[in-house]
């Protein structure tokens, strides 16, 4: 079973993706971690891409793209794997198509943990800090016992970090949302792509993600 898991910033993808990985014998692929194994190996796609990241420059497709080709001929992928943070473009979905046919593993779904963009900002933004303690909450998930109280310290000035604003929350969205719509068409054009609801309670969200599995494995 070869999967790739894709959603927004804040959708539970990382929730997810553990519960999957628990749950199925398959390698969980993040690019991070591909970029990193493969740079501690010293492999030679690996030390371009340090050349690239150590010069601050963005890495070239054709080094991600043999990374990730590297990755999924490991045994480890024998059994299926599900691929996190790859591909962000429709060139390296292209190219993901040809590596995953010259290894005989082609993608079987791709799960999109889909959540209404609003719905995001309230997750994303709610997170306020106390100035005076530093103690962290969350306006929907963990708010303060007493309304503008600290609950460690008492305190009742807050502030919110600047990646926790709103404004800011929305422009990554944005970006986010640009760079994902052309491959949930691209994928939808080839009848891999399953849409799961993740405004929902995170056992429910896994409960759709298992029947979608159910039916791709078969």
């Amino acid at each position: 079973m070869n999967l790739i898991l894709m959603g927004l910033p804040g959708a539970g993808k990382g929730t997810q993706a553990e519960r999957i990985e628990a749950a199925y014998p398959i390698a969980h692929i993040s690019t991070g971690d591909m970029f990193r194994a493969a740079m501690a190996a010293g492999t030679e796609l690996g030390l371009k891409a340090k050349s690239y990241m150590d010069a601050g420059a963005l890495v070239p497709d054709e080094v991600t793209n043999g990374i990730v080709k590297d990755r999924l001929a490991e045994p480890d992928t024998d059994a299926g794997y599900m691929l996190d943070g790859f591909p962000r473009t429709i060139a390296q979905a292209e190219a993901l198509e040809q590596i995953t046919t010259d290894l005989n593993k082609p993608v079987d779904a791709v799960i999109n943990i889909a959540v209404a963009p609003d719905v995001l900002v309230d997750r994303l933004s709610g997170r306020y800090i106390c100035k005076t303690c530093g103690a962290t909450y969350h306006k929907l998930y963990n708010p303060t016992k007493v309304e503008g109280t600290c609950d460690r310290c008492g305190g009742h000035e807050f502030f919110q970090r600047e990646d926790d604003k709103p404004e800011t929350v929305k422009n990554r969205l944005k970006v986010n949302i640009e760079m994902n719509t052309p491959l949930l068409d691209f994928y939808q054009q080839r009848k891999l792509l399953f849409n799961v609801n993740g405004d929902q309670d995170i056992d429910l969200v896994f409960a759709e993600i298992q029947n979608i599995l159910a039916t791709v494995a078969k």
